[in-house]
């Protein structure tokens, strides 16, 4: 099996394994990675994760045009704006979940920090997340609102709308944004219940011991 061959199987079996526990349902999300050659994997508009076939995803060269494949998500604009801002992007992922849906919704969330640090996971997976106000979907604003970050972040939350996360290759990507639904979960589950939050010390503490990029 070739390099790309596996990142094919690879994009559909993590992408089935979050739609079958329920991160994200019907035709909704989309997911994309870097090939070995600089290209790019999508996946297909209106397609379900539950159903990507890895022949069928859409195939970028390295000068950005299509290939083959079906026609690709309408949110590549978000997509492309990550890994024209961060090099270092080797995928991206875009949920529609419930949870960090449901707290984006709520009207004293920091725009800055959307998730409170209830654990260090977040953290480390993520840094800060940046809740960005509600665009249409399909809306290119999207990916102009990442860009205008200059690659500061490596996650976003769209308000009323999902949350999307870039990382170093597909696997790392899914394992964060299913971290920021996990801790978006801990929050709405203990909403009004004042938990004990990490302090200023020890989140500082978790930022220095694994070099999270934080303070941008």
């Amino acid at each position: 099996m070739t390099e790309e061959a596996h990142l094919r199987e690879q994009i559909c079996m993590l992408a089935k394994s979050m739609f079958d526990r329920g991160l994200t349902g019907g035709s909704t999300g989309n997911i994309s990675a870097r090939t070995p050659d600089g290209g790019l994997l999508m996946s297909p508009t209106g397609t379900s994760f539950g159903r990507l076939d890895p022949a069928r995803l859409s195939r970028f060269g390295a000068d950005g045009r299509q290939i083959e494949g079906d026609r690709p998500s309408k949110e590549m604009p978000l997509h492309t704006a990550f890994y024209d801002t961060r090099s270092q992007t080797g995928a991206v992922v875009h949920l529609h979940s419930c949870h960090s849906v449901a707290l984006s919704t709520l009207p004293d969330v920091d725009e800055e920090n959307f998730l409170p640090p209830i654990t260090p996971y977040s953290i480390m997976q993520l840094g800060r997340v940046k809740l960005l106000p509600f665009f249409r979907p399909g809306d290119p604003a999207m990916g102009e609102a990442v860009r205008g970050l200059a690659g500061r972040r490596t996650a976003v939350m769209l308000a009323n709308h999902g949350p999307v996360v870039a990382g170093k290759d597909v696997e790392a990507a899914c394992h964060a944004i299913e971290e920021l639904e996990a801790t978006a979960r801990l929050a709405m589950l203990t909403r009004g219940l004042g938990p004990r939050m990490l302090t200023e010390v020890q989140v500082r503490n978790v930022v220095t011991t694994f070099e999270v990029e934080w303070d941008q």
